[in-house]
Formats: C-alpha cells, sequence, structure tokens
C-alpha cells in the first residue's frame, strides 16, 4: 500500500503548486533553483502564478484529481496556503491536497487552518520530531518524506514513525542539482548519470525490505520513477487538454506543421483552403508571427504546391 497522495501522482494526477521558495530551514541537499529558492514565487507546475485564474486553469487543463502544496516551506505563507487549499476544494470539491513542511513553525493554531482544507501532511523534520505526534490528533493523514541519505537516522526516524502511529513514511532517491551538487561533493557523495546520487536507492530499498512487517507504511520513490513517470503522465493529460485540433500528442509532445509566411498571410491562408483537401478546423493563423498552423500530414503536400505556384511561404 501507498499513501492515497501517491497514487493519484503515480497517474500524473497531481497538481504540484509551489507556494513559495522561503524556508526557515538550510537543508545542505536542498535541490531548488536559483529561480525558486529563497524567493517569495508562486507557481502551479512549471507555470508562474499572478492570480487565482492561473491555478485554477492549470488544475483544469491537467485534470488534476489532487494538488501536492510546496516550497520552501508552505507554512511560512500559511494565510496563501490556506486561501490556495481552499480554493481548490472549493472548485474541484473531491479533491486530494498533501502538504509538505519541515514542522519547525507549525503550531495547534496552524493544524486547525490546515484540518479544513488538506487531506494529508508530510513532514521533513530537521531535529524536532515531537511536531508529527502532535498532529495526530488532527482531522488529516500524518506522515513523513524523507530523502535516503543516513541509514542509521532512517531506522530511527522509522521507530518513531511506527510508536506513535504515523501512517507513511516516503522515502526518495536523493538529486544532484545545479544548486547542491557542490555541497553534496563536499560530503562525499558520488553521482549516477540521471540526477540520483549513489547508494540513496539501495538504502532506501534496504529500509522498505527490513520493515515491511510494520504498520507504518513505507514507500520508495525513484528518481526516474518521478521522471519517466509521474511527470511523463502528468505531461500527457495537459497534452491531451491543451491540443488543438490541428495538433498531434506524440511521445507527451504536442506535434503540428508550421508555415512561415514571407507574403500576406490572408492570401496564403486562403490559397491553401481553396487548392488543398483540408478544412479550417486543421488551420489557424498566427497574425503576430506570420505563421499559419497546420496538421503536419497535409504540410508536404503544401510545400510543394507553394512552391510550384512561386507562394513565399
Amino acid at each position: 500500500m501507498i499513501p492515497e497522495g501517491c497514487k493519484i501522482c503515480e497517474r500524473g494526477g497531481k497538481l504540484v503548486l509551489f507556494v513559495t521558495g522561503l524556508c526557515a530551514d538550510t537543508c545542505y541537499y536542498c535541490p531548488l533553483s536559483e529561480k525558486r529558492r529563497n524567493k517569495d514565487v508562486i507557481y502551479a507546475n512549471e507555470r508562474e502564478v499572478f492570480s487565482d485564474y492561473d491555478v485554477i486553469e492549470e488544475a483544469n487543463l491537467m485534470d488534476a484529481e489532487g494538488t501536492g502544496i510546496t516550497g520552501g516551506d508552505p507554512i511560512l505563507k500559511i494565510e496563501r496556503t490556506i486561501h490556495y487549499a481552499s480554493l481548490l476544494k472549493d472548485e474541484f470539491h473531491d479533491h486530494h491536497i498533501h502538504l509538505y513542511t519541515s514542522g519547525t513553525l507549525c503550531t495547534d493554531e496552524i493544524f486547525e487552518k490546515l484540518e479544513n482544507c488538506i487531506d494529508e501532511i508530510r513532514f521533513h523534520p530537521q531535529k524536532d520530531w515531537s511536531i508529527i505526534e502532535k498532529a495526530l490528533k488532527y482531522d488529516f493523514d500524518v506522515g513523513a518524506e524523507i530523502p535516503a541519505i543516513d541509514k542509521d537516522y532512517i531506522e530511527k526516524f522509522v521507530k518513531y514513525l511506527d510508536d506513535i502511529g504515523a501512517k507513511f513514511l516516503n522515502l526518495n532517491e536523493l538529486e544532484y542539482s545545479d544548486t547542491n551538487i557542490e555541497e553534496l561533493r563536499k560530503r562525499g557523495f558520488k553521482f549516477k548519470e540521471d540526477s540520483a546520487v549513489m547508494g540513496s536507492e539501495e538504502i532506501a530499498l534496504e529500509i522498505v525490505e527490513k520493515y515491511r512487517d510494520l504498520d507504518l507504511m513505507i514507500h520508495y520513490c525513484s528518481s526516474s520513477f518521478k521522471d519517466s513517470v509521474q511527470l511523463r503522465e502528468r505531461l500527457k493529460r495537459r497534452a491531451k487538454n491543451v491540443k488543438k485540433s490541428y495538433e498531434e500528442i506524440e511521445d507527451c509532445l504536442i506535434v503540428r506543421g508550421v508555415i512561415d509566411c514571407f507574403e500576406n498571410i490572408d492570401s496564403v491562408y486562403d490559397f491553401i483552403l481553396e487548392n488543398v483537401e483540408i478544412s479550417e478546423e486543421m488551420m489557424e493563423k498566427d497574425y503576430l508571427q506570420n505563421k499559419i498552423y497546420i496538421h503536419w500530414f497535409a504540410l508536404s503536400e503544401i510545400v510543394e504546391l507553394l512552391k510550384k505556384r512561386q507562394i513565399k511561404a
């Protein structure tokens, strides 16, 4: 078994809502980009957010079944976090929301606010684990999510979580990025080719196997799975909704033909309609770029015809 939030994520159904890059902690392995780290910015998936509309539209474009609220630490911007969680619940109703936090700034007052708008909380504690136990009295699933780095630390953490009755522990394969690679090198870590750190997967799999009989669910998520499955499935869902009639989806990418017009765009467009068996639904004019978008299957025929008539496109 795996947490409900992970089930939805596996099929690409989770909107990733990054509510702030600010954080009270300083994890040496933090992989956030310079564009987001310590910056008070908001992103829905890869789209920068400037309004509620941006969040709702992005959720609709990917047929989101739920949202993972992340950062930074969303608790640093608790009112913003509550606002977006409530917005998504009001808009989509049966919409599963999980939230990531170190727990450093969590209080009973904050838990009471979150109780009304999230389904699951995932702690990534630094030193004080007791905040996790405090969260158990509230009406959301309580678990933890940490990178698989230190086997001894994880084993102690597993026993603590199981003793207090936490629901799950997610172990992530440690990843390197432009912003954390030097700190990882200083500590002697070696790197694989797929952005993962060597040895992390082995630690995680050993922990999963050793403690498989506990009531605590322990789930491992590899770097390659995030990239090749989760992200791929999310992109497929989005592409299906944003593609136009003259576009096709191939390997999660939207494919279309493009004609650059060096003459009057309307004249070229009308010429194609009159001389090629193609409907208007299979073409679109872009006056700003002076381009005509068209289904790829007709492109070679149109190019030959334009050449014969010496039309500059």
